[in-house]
């Protein structure tokens, strides 16, 4: 849900109390003038941690750390700390480390620290919220400095995609409890730019790395200002405090055609759906979760609340990637006639005031989002007003990630999640029942033994054309029993001043802070 993983980890809290001044645009001595070596990016949501043991952008996110791999923009895959690309297709991956690499305080990059890196991940003490992420990993065995090597309790697939969380160094972490270590605010990687301050709630300043072995970034100053509030990011865009940020659609039209002003629009597998608690009255009901599904106007929730930027959705593995099973696409209009036979047919009756009833309880539920998400909000709204349609009451919460968490066993939640990457991703964690009520993995307690077997059978098969086949049926069983109701895919918009080069949009997983069009920007270079 939020940027420390792909809705992954015991997501941190959005900060929405800002302090403007402190965020602002950092001054030149003497000129009050920006430096213009700095560059402020605008970001809605803040992590809660900066260890990537911890989840802290382990879809190599980050500009801190590097992983072994990392992604071009078409999502392929490239080395990073490797040298090279290994192969994958048994139990046993072996990588050669790339020489000459350094952390930010000048220890030399070997493999004891990757070997160590997972192995935090998969200790249970340090309570890794990424720890289901890497089950696949047996052991991490340092064979030479410069050698590590990966031993898997059977041939996975997506190891190599796993291959982008951020190594650690041992020497600044070995025998700590990680959950208190102060490299977690303050931390050390390999990254093209190393650490300066964190001012929580505001702002975390970053340099650039004059020995990164990609090469120094041309930006020497990075600042990333913190503001969950869309409106409050347009705002402050427009006032030029943000040399870049990241926003909803139509908050962003305002900038389309201002001069020295770039809209950019990244295709993405980032949807926004409904969640519903499976143990409570009323979305418990199969009957009720389905017909709200017939009876949503995806369509006009893709034209008016995202002005054309994005699509329609009904599953939670993105069309136009190889895993999407088309069987469960559905018609992007309502279908009221189908909703409503549902309904009828499952005994919700209307009552005098227009809302269903059945056995004397009323189709009545409450559907929170995150008060400062302006699209969610909006989302919430259309969702609500279909269901009204239909004879089904939905009251509005919005509140923050503190008064949402613990009640999404009981009331439904506006959610975001998506990657490109592997359906293994996400889709293990919020479905299957091992992960029932943890956090925002599974927190509507979907327990079906069926689609456990399912998500088992794609993760260890490594034949790709028996992955797609248990993908298919799992993407078809959980659609069969609403266990979400889709609503769109986003594209993902950001808008940059000034003109650069280097700036490369690609496909995008849901979190897209620094993981999206500024996963490069180490390098971007100022243009003519």
């Amino acid at each position: 849900m939020k940027l420390t993983r792909a809705g992954f980890v015991p997501l941190a809290v959005l900060i929405v109390a800002l302090v403007l001044s402190a965020c602002g645009r950092p001054s030149a001595p003497g000129t009050g003038e920006k430096p213009r070596d700095t560059f402020v990016l605008g970001l809605g949501s803040e992590p809660d941690t900066l260890n990537p043991v911890l989840g802290y952008a382990p879809d190599g996110g980050s500009l801190l750390f590097d992983g072994l791999v990392t992604r071009n923009a078409d999502l392929t895959l490239k080395p990073a700390l490797a040298e090279r690309l290994p192969e994958a297709t048994g139990t046993t991956v072996t990588f050669t480390l790339r020489q000459g690499v350094k952390f930010h305080d000048g220890t030399p990059l070997t493999s004891a620290d990757v070997a160590y890196t997972y192995q935090a991940v998969l200790d249970a003490k340090n309570n890794s919220t990424i720890r289901g992420d890497y089950t696949a990993i047996e052991s991490v065995e340092a064979t030479d400095p410069a050698t590590v090597v990966f031993h898997l309790k059977y041939p996975y697939a997506p190891i190599l995609q796993r291959a982008t969380l951020g190594v650690v160094p041992r020497h600044l972490l070995d025998g700590q409890s990680l959950e208190k270590a102060a490299f977690n605010t303050k931390p050390v990687g390999t990254g093209p730019y190393r650490f300066v301050s964190w001012t929580p709630g505001d702002k975390i300043v970053l340099e650039a790395n004059p020995q990164y072995w990609g090469g120094t970034p041309a930006i020497k100053r990075l600042v990333m200002a913190y503001a969950a509030d869309d409106n409050v990011r347009a705002t402050r865009m427009a006032a030029g405090e943000f040399d870049a940020t990241e926003l909803p659609p139509k908050a962003a039209a305002r900038f389309d055609g201002q001069a020295g002003l770039t809209v950019y629009q990244a295709p993405s597998a980032d949807y926004r759906g409904v969640m519903f608690p499976l143990e409570a009255p009323v979305t418990g009901d199969r009957a009720v979760r389905r017909a709200l599904g017939l009876g949503l106007d995806r369509q006009a929730m893709v034209d008016t609340i995202l002005a054309g930027a994005g699509r329609p959705a009904f599953g939670p593995i993105a069309p136009d990637t190889t895993w999407h099973n088309p069987a469960v696409d559905g018609s992007p209009t309502p279908d009221q006639a189908g909703a409503t036979r549902l309904l009828e047919e499952a005994g919700w009756k209307p009552g005098p005031d227009g809302i269903r009833r059945k056995d004397g309880r009323p189709a009545s539920f409450t559907l929170m989002y995150p008060a400062g998400d302006s699209l969610r909000k909006e989302l919430a709204l259309a969702f609500t007003s279909d269901a009204k349609k239909l004879g089904v009451d939905v009251r509005l919460a919005g509140l923050d990630w503190d008064a949402i968490v613990p009640r999404m066993a009981k009331d439904a939640l506006v959610m975001g999640y998506g990657t490109p990457f592997d359906p293994d991703y996400t889709n293990f964690e919020l479905f299957h029942s091992s992960f029932s009520g943890q956090g925002f993995f599974n927190p509507g307690h979907y327990k079906v033994p069926e689609v456990d077997a399912l998500l088992e059978k794609g993760r260890e098969q490594s034949d790709p054309s028996a992955r797609k086949q248990a993908y298919d049926a799992f993407q078809q069983r959980i659609h069969d029993d609403a266990v979400w109701a889709y609503l769109v895919y986003l594209k993902h918009v950001y808008v940059v001043r000034g003109t650069w080069t280097g700036i490369t949009p690609g496909v995008e997983a849901h979190e897209h802070a620094t993981a999206g069009l500024f996963r490069n920007l180490a390098e971007w270079k100022p243009g003519p």
